[in-house]
């Protein structure tokens, strides 16, 4: 067949354009950063068109990809599964024979192989918290950090809310997709909802908003919920509170680790994340997930509260033992 050449740059960057209309910027980020080692691979190889790739060249890829990233199999596969939509495309615009892409080989992973365990847990999560009201209260650390746990919004919906977005006489939160005004969520339109908060949630966010939230608006003139006096709450930022907070030395614990906070370099600013015990948001996202299954709520109203499918939620975030789901299902047992 005819195939129209095309280097291995202006391929990617093809791809990338195609992808924008239908991907959030995080993915396309994403996909970039992958793409750029089969970039750099092409160009020490001196493959400068891609019209010349086989299956052959694509197992050598994923060899060196393997070897010279160390990488795990969860992380190979997640490499080699976007290799795969990339060549696919190309297939559609005669860079590559149209069936190519069924030849890129990505690894089978076995049952709980891409399942990450490391979770905030719900007796760290109160005490977190109870540091957070007794000594930072209405503080944005404390109101990004009780968000995070009670509604187990992801970091990109909790940072997209607006003022307008909370309601305290319904008490609940409407989590918008807006991409067009810098805050798209994971799964665009079909990640919008409603969440409940609670009476004790409303009256924190109630504080937050009257005495200490800063009157400003963001760059799209909106009116952010987690605000600085910059405006809109960078994600980064929020990763830094929840570094910080989650340290136990940060709320008066003793450290699990032995280290002298005098020396410890978690201890400075901007270097939170290298303590050992603290979480990301996404662990955090993780623990009150398992929190609320612990605490007897269905699966379906986790699922549709979290934003996540019963697929999904057993898969990655449901980090109950077999034990604890055992007993929950006995309590239903009396009943019959």
């Amino acid at each position: 067949m005819n195939l129209e050449p095309i280097d291995p740059e202006t391929a990617v960057e093809l791809y990338l354009a195609e992808r924008e209309a239908d991907a959030a910027a995080s993915t396309i980020r994403s996909h970039r950063a992958r793409l750029s080692h089969f970039v750099r691979w092409c160009d020490e190889r001196d493959i400068e068109n891609l019209n010349e790739l086989t299956g052959r060249t694509l197992h050598e890829y994923r060899l060196w990809r393997r070897n010279d990233g160390n990488l795990a199999k969860t992380s190979l596969k997640c490499q080699m599964d976007t290799l795969r939509v990339f060549i696919r495309f190309l297939g559609t615009v005669d860079g590559v024979h149209p069936n190519l892409h069924e030849k890129v080989r990505s690894p089978d992973l076995n049952p709980g192989d891409d399942v990450r365990e490391v979770m905030l847990d719900s007796e760290q999560a109160g005490a977190v918290l109870d540091y957070l009201e007794r000594y930072e209260y209405a503080s944005l650390p404390h109101v990004t950090l009780a968000l995070l746990w009670h509604t187990m919004m992801r970091l990109g919906a909790a940072r997209s809310l607006d003022l307008g977005d909370y309601s305290p006489e319904d008490q609940c939160l409407t989590v918008e997709h807006r991409p067009e005004t810098g805050t798209p969520i994971k799964k665009g339109s079909q990640g919008e909802r409603l969440v409940a908060l609670s009476g004790e949630l409303c009256m924190l966010l109630d504080d937050w908003v009257r005495d200490q939230r800063p009157d400003v608006t963001d760059e799209y003139g909106r009116e952010p919920l987690l605000a600085t006096s910059h405006g809109r709450v960078c994600k980064t930022t929020v990763r830094r509170y929840c570094y910080q907070y989650t340290r136990p030395c940060a709320i008066g614990q003793e450290c699990p680790h032995d280290r002298d906070p005098e020396t410890c370099e978690a201890t400075n600013s901007g270097q939170f994340s290298k303590c050992p015990s603290n979480v990301s948001p996404h662990a955090i996202r993780r623990g009150g997930i398992t929190h609320h299954l612990n605490s007897d709520v269905p699966e379906t109203a986790v699922g549709d509260r979290a934003n996540v499918s019963r697929k999904v939620l057993e898969m990655h975030y449901d980090q109950r033992t077999e034990k604890e789901k055992m007993e929950r299902r006995r309590e239903y047992l009396g009943n019959i």
